[in-house]
């Protein structure tokens, strides 16, 4: 079975090149410029017609948007333990959380950083409010050290890829329940190997 990711590094596809690494199957990269404009070329419009990456070719059946690509693979390949199995009461958490990172915390992160001229109302973003969100994780991760409690998930692929990021630049406040999350995410060898991996690939590119 063929993988192939469309990737830039660093960016949103630098958590499926984790996510790879961690259910251990071969891959192959695709590797664009975004200083080129290659992700806006014609070739990568026909792979995703929104111009972004990651793209996940996996024997020709083409998955995009980052949760939806962790879902996929955490399903396609269930030796890797990485999603509780469809009629498991963990399952329906499992998908809130894979799904409330790019629904809620990275629209309330963008919100937060790049001010509208006029505020949005409360009740039109899908988010609700910057502190709720926080709030919310914060809630998940006091009990620990998962969000499904001892059981490593996708969905601490794409939740902690945002608290890692968001706290780098600023972003998100280092809650000491975050800081100690983010520590042990950093400790797995597939997370490593990505990032190490992905500092070669922006050496290389200059």
């Amino acid at each position: 079975m063929a993988l192939i990711l469309y990737h830039i590094a660093p960016s949103r596809s630098s958590i499926v090149r984790w996510m790879l690494e961690e259910i251990g199957q071969p891959y192959a990269l695709r590797v664009l410029s975004m200083s080129k404009g290659e992700n806006r070329d014609p070739a990568y419009l026909a792979v995703n017609p929104m111009g972004k990456v990651p793209a996940l070719d996996h024997d020709g059946v083409v998955i995009t948007e980052v949760s939806a690509i962790c879902c996929y693979l955490a399903d396609a390949f269930p030796q890797a333990g990485l999603a509780p199995p469809i009629g498991d009461k963990r399952r329906g958490p499992y998908l809130k959380w894979l799904f409330f990172g790019p629904s809620c915390i990275e629209p309330a992160i963008i919100d937060r950083t790049f001010k509208r001229a006029q505020e949005a109302p409360r009740g039109t973003l899908g988010y609700g409010d910057f502190d709720t969100v926080m709030d919310v994780v914060s809630g998940a991760l006091t009990a620990g050290p998962y969000l499904l409690g001892d059981t490593f998930t996708a969905a601490d692929i794409v939740i902690g890829s945002q608290l890692r990021w968001g706290m780098m630049f600023g972003l998100i406040p280092p809650r000491p329940e975050f800081v100690s999350y983010v520590e042990r995410l950093n400790a797995r060898p597939a997370l490593q190997k990505a990032t190490a991996l992905d500092a070669e690939l922006k050496d290389k590119a200059g």
